[in-house]
């Protein structure tokens, strides 16, 4: 039996919009209020951010992921810097050239380490391959979090990262398109992944987590953020009527909405998971850390579950990439592990 377009493991970007944030938006909706971010929603969402990290930060909203990864980065350095990123960085991988545009032509230098996560050896290798007028001199090192692989880097491994960043005066840049879903799986203060490890910048996502738009620019280190604002505004990113974005942030962030979507989205992976690890000819291809199952399943078992309806990714390696979002059901894992199964044993 097929099912709907609706259940699938696609992507979270496939989720519509969740309850709170739709509430705060048709809030925002009841009267006229300033444009270009004057209004009181943006401030009130910007004050709940500076809350939830406990520390004074700069919020920049802007429409999507590409944008403020590539806003943000071309805010660190110039056009004849570099960006260490790992070699399966989503900004690497899929953002078209966004930040070399945005940046006037900065570079990024590929890393590598296992599991999608940089390691220090790596930054440190490609900092001090070369260091001569010819190579374009290392500005930022961008790391992702949740990663591309759906693996975490814990607060020590930043740590050790921004130990080396110190060393070379490289500023860190944070890629958070499932920032939320690291902060649950961790069981940690956002602030324990981001400023008190050493992050100056954070691309923090609502698209994921159950808004239809809008991820927020945080910088923590103020001097980075200078003439942000007008960088925004350039690049087609300022929204005149800022408060649709900016509002739903405010659904989220009250009664920590936001936390408990993630919490939510990553149990269902672990769900996903479990049902998965010990079926014959099944063999999970990354650590399980957040919300999304990378597995390699048999060609003919993914055409045949594509065939009943389901929808989902193939990724790195050919592997069948599976992600889970707030609104993804129980029973909608339990009904796709029954496929699953069925189809191993015909």
């Amino acid at each position: 039996m097929s099912v709907s377009a609706s259940e699938q493991f696609a992507s979270d970007n496939y989720s519509g919009v969740c309850p709170q944030a739709w509430n705060a938006m048709a809030e925002a909706n009841r009267m006229d209020e300033p444009a270009y971010g004057e209004d009181r929603w943006t401030q009130r969402a910007a004050d709940g951010l500076r809350a939830l990290f406990d520390t004074d930060c700069d919020v920049y909203f802007v429409f999507n992921g590409t944008a403020a990864n590539s806003l943000a980065l071309a805010a660190i350095g110039q056009s004849f810097h570099s960006v260490i990123c790992h070699e399966l960085a989503h900004i690497e991988t899929d953002e078209c050239g966004g930040p070399e545009y945005a940046s006037n032509g900065a570079k990024l230098l590929l890393g590598q380490g296992p599991n999608g996560k940089l390691t220090p050896e790596s930054i440190e290798h490609l900092v001090t391959k070369r260091t001569d007028i010819h190579y374009p001199k290392p500005k930022a090192v961008s790391l992702t979090q949740a990663t591309e692989v759906g693996t975490l880097y814990t607060p020590e491994e930043l740590k050790a990262i921004r130990d080396v960043a110190d060393r070379h005066r490289l500023s860190i840049h944070m890629d958070g398109a499932r920032f939320v879903n690291a902060v649950a799986a961790l069981d940690v203060h956002p602030a324990e992944i981001t400023w008190k490890a050493g992050v100056d910048v954070l691309c923090f996502s609502g698209t994921k987590n159950g808004l239809a738009m809008g991820e927020a620019v945080v910088f923590f280190n103020h001097d980075l953020a200078e003439d942000f604002e007008w960088r925004c505004k350039q690049a087609g990113q300022l929204a005149s009527k800022m408060r649709f974005i900016s509002a739903p942030w405010c659904g989220l962030l009250e009664q920590d909405v936001w936390l408990e979507n993630a919490r939510h989205a990553n149990a269902c992976a672990a769900r996903l998971e479990a049902g998965l690890r010990d079926l014959p000819n099944v063999t999970i291809r990354y650590p399980r850390q957040a919300n999304g199952v990378f597995v390699d399943l048999p060609e003919t078992v993914q055409s045949a579950l594509r065939d009943r309806g389901w929808r989902f990714y193939n990724f790195i390696g050919g592997c069948a990439r599976l992600m889970c979002s707030w609104s993804t059901t129980e029973a909608q894992v339990d009904r796709f592990l029954a496929d699953v199964r069925a189809l191993l044993l015909e």
